[in-house]
This record gives structure tokens, sequence and C-alpha cells, in this order.
């Protein structure tokens, strides 16, 4: 005999799959590769005026230089945050990389995440490389294959 379900029970449904540490990375790379191919020339035509700007102010010592190096990791860091936070927010849930493989990146309970949520991700990223990269190892041997800046702000790498 079945049991009748009410509408409070939820029918049920194929077992979610998450991305582990080795698609995930792999479309990290993709990840940057393209976000490279953006910055180094955004860089580079700052780095260009900055440096007219030095020679016609006759200043082209250490200090210019450093100026234009900073600028240009300014530009990488900005670029690279507003990418992965914008893209994981938005409609598709993904960066190119991600989408390549059919991942979408969403709160523990299946949402879109909102930007704020994404930029946290973003950042928490850094935690996890900066202990060796093991926060992003961990991907591949926890349950539910969360590396820990998803664990730290509470996201999910599912696959289709």
């Amino acid at each position: 005999m079945v049991p009748l379900q009410t509408p409070f029970q939820s029918l049920p449904t194929a077992s979610t799959r998450y991305g582990g540490f080795w698609i995930r990375f792999i479309a990290a790379v993709v990840d940057g590769i393209l976000i490279q191919v953006i910055v180094l020339p955004v860089s580079f035509i700052i780095g260009i005026f900055i440096g007219i700007a030095g020679v016609a102010a006759h200043s082209t010592g250490p200090g210019l230089q450093l100026t234009s190096a900073a600028l240009g990791g300014m530009v990488g860091a900005v670029g690279a945050w507003l990418y992965s936070a914008m893209m994981e927010s938005s409609i598709r849930q993904a960066t190119l990389g991600k989408m390549i493989f059919g991942m979408k990146v969403t709160d523990l309970q299946g949402r879109r995440l909102t930007f704020g949520l994404a930029t946290g991700r973003h950042f928490a990223k850094y935690l996890s490389a900066i202990i060796l990269f093991i926060g992003y190892i961990m991907a591949g041997f926890t349950e539910k294959k969360q590396a820990l800046h998803d664990m730290i702000v509470g996201t999910l790498v599912r696959l289709p």
C-alpha cells in the first residue's frame, strides 16, 4: 500500500551532483585565461597613459613605474572580482568556465546568488588560496564538494 502524499511532502527527485575539485580547477583555468585576455590590454593601455604623463611631467623614475604597476594590479583585481561576482549572480549563475561544464553556483537552498553573496564568495577565495590552496583542495573531499570559500558563505557548485 502506497501512502498518500500531503501537499507539504516533497516528491522524490534525482540526487544532486556537485562540481568536484578537478572540474572546478579546469573551469578556473579557463576563467583565468579569459580574465587575462581582457585585463592585460587594459592594464597595458593604462601603463602607456601613465608613461606618457610621466614623460610630459619629466618624471620617469621608479615612482612612476610603481604607480603603473599598482594601477595595473588594481585593474586585474577589480576585473577578476567583477567578472566572478557579476557572472555568478547573473541569471546564468556561473562564470564562462563553469558554464562550459554546465555548473551553476547556488546558495544552500539552490537559489541564485545575490551580488553581495557572490562578492563574499570571491573574496573568501583569497583565504582558500592563502592557506597553501588547501581551501580549494577541500572540494575534493567534502560531501557536497564544497571548498572552504563555499563553506564560509554557504554556497554550492552544482552539476546538471
